[in-house]
């Protein structure tokens, strides 16, 4: 059956159960695409899922749109690809390896090609519009830049020391991997006071940790527990405001801050107040609360 609210949509037939032009819910994210577009590549999953006789078994949301649970940013790439069988990524492309999931997950194996990591040296950047990230093509970066860093805390004066002249070139090797640079730890909290001046047990609960500072630096402390997904496509050497952690606890996050040789140079919070009913004196505070965080 065709959507009855989206007038923009043909009317499909008996013998073309699907209209001309279709609207996707693909994990939250809305895409609106010809029908052409989703069946160009044979044999894919949207191939499969909108060539069917029976509309009625696809999944709908609530506005009666085709619903996706995949990622629905990186959807965006896959639906690019469906247009004309190319691939053009962003520079410094963070997510090539989650996309190359999403391609073998919609049964695309041209595409799942093209996101290979490309390990030959004899290709030149001409050859590959849409190189990887050096961290990307080698797995143990994480584990050699942990390393190199420990040694770089190992003080120069156990140079005179048995095996000295080893530790002391360590230590340099390590400082040019430990950059220099500031990090800023945000958070929005809230909580009650009452007549009897006592606060909320809830007080220290955080909703979200935001984190602002460059790209590199927040990635080398807090790896995988940084969500990415508001701000994608930046560059390592670029700055960012919109990164947040995937866990809700300060001392978390200033104990990864610590192991990385970070010390707090700075902080501040700002709050304003509301009265949660009008029968009562109780107040509720909102406050927001920064960090600034220093490594040499």
């Amino acid at each position: 059956m065709a959507l009855a609210d989206n007038a923009g949509c043909a009317k499909p037939g008996e013998d073309f159960p699907f209209p001309e032009i279709i609207e996707l819910n693909v994990g939250g994210q809305v895409y609106i695409t010809r029908h052409p577009t989703l069946v160009s590549v044979p044999g894919s999953l949207l191939w499969e899922m909108f060539t069917q006789k029976n509309i009625r078994s696809l999944a709908r949301d609530s506005k009666g749109r085709f619903f996706v649970d995949r990622d629905g940013f990186l959807f965006r790439y896959i639906l690019d690809y469906m247009r004309d069988q190319q691939l053009v990524l962003p520079d410094h492309f963070p997510e090539r390896s989650r996309l190359r999931r999403e391609a073998e997950y919609f049964m695309l194996p041209e595409l799942v090609k093209m996101l290979a990591p490309k390990l030959s040296k004899q290709n030149s950047l001409g050859d590959d519009p849409c190189q990887s990230d050096p961290e990307e093509l080698s797995p143990n970066a994480d584990a050699t830049r942990n390393l190199t860093s420990a040694s770089a805390t190992i003080p120069s004066t156990m140079a005179g020391g048995p095996g000295g002249a080893v530790t002391a070139g360590a230590g340099a090797a390590g400082t040019d991997v430990r950059r220099a640079g500031f990090i800023t730890i945000g958070y929005r909290g809230s909580y009650t006071l009452g007549r009897d001046s006592q606060t909320d047990a809830k007080f220290r609960r955080v909703a979200r940790i935001m984190v602002c500072g460059k790209t590199s630096l927040a990635k080398e402390v807090f790896g995988d527990t940084l969500n990415e997904s508001r701000d994608p496509d930046r560059p390592p050497e670029r700055y960012t405001s919109r990164y947040y952690l995937k866990f809700t606890f300060l001392e978390q996050a200033f104990d990864k801050l610590a192991d990385a040789g970070f010390h707090m140079v700075a902080c501040n919070s700002t709050g304003t107040c509301a009265f949660a009913h009008d029968q009562t004196d109780d107040r509720i505070w909102t406050s927001y609360t920064e960090y600034v965080f220093y490594r040499e």
